[in-house]
């Protein structure tokens, strides 16, 4: 998720409006950090801000995604008769998650940035983070 800048004027003439503008802003995101500055009868504000409506959305993403990955784990787990552990460990499903590779190759940069062997099961993974994203934008 990326911080993003916006600024605003609020000229002495007319600052209620631009107060309310800026105000109604703040209320609809994740504030970072805040600049001021005073110049040629107006405020100067620079906003460094993460979007709440993307953050939600990227939370709910993510969820969807680790969920279907828990799911595909379970199966795969049962059907080689071990511990759904040995098939994909739970940080390995949230940073996934979190990423959403859609290639083996992108898969394997995650698995291998944790210090991980790449899993024999690369393709099946990447499959079901594709067909999770594929029903969520639809």
């Amino acid at each position: 998720m990326s911080t993003e800048i916006r600024t605003f004027s609020i000229p002495d003439a007319d600052a209620e409006e631009a107060q309310t503008q800026l105000s109604a802003f703040l209320r609809t995101v994740e504030v970072q950090r805040i600049e001021t500055a005073y110049a040629d009868g107006a405020w100067r504000v620079l906003v460094l801000f993460t979007d709440l409506r993307r953050k939600e959305e990227s939370q709910q993403i993510e969820a969807a995604i680790a969920a279907a990955l828990n799911g595909w784990r379970d199966r795969a787990a049962a059907q080689a008769g071990v511990t759904r552990d040995a098939i994909l460990a739970d940080d390995l499903v949230q940073e996934i998650a979190r990423f959403a590779p859609t290639t083996e190759h992108e898969l394997s940069i995650i698995v291998n940035a944790r210090g991980q062997a790449s899993s024999p099961y690369g393709g099946e993974i990447v499959q079901v983070v594709r067909s999770t994203l594929d029903l969520l934008i639809d």
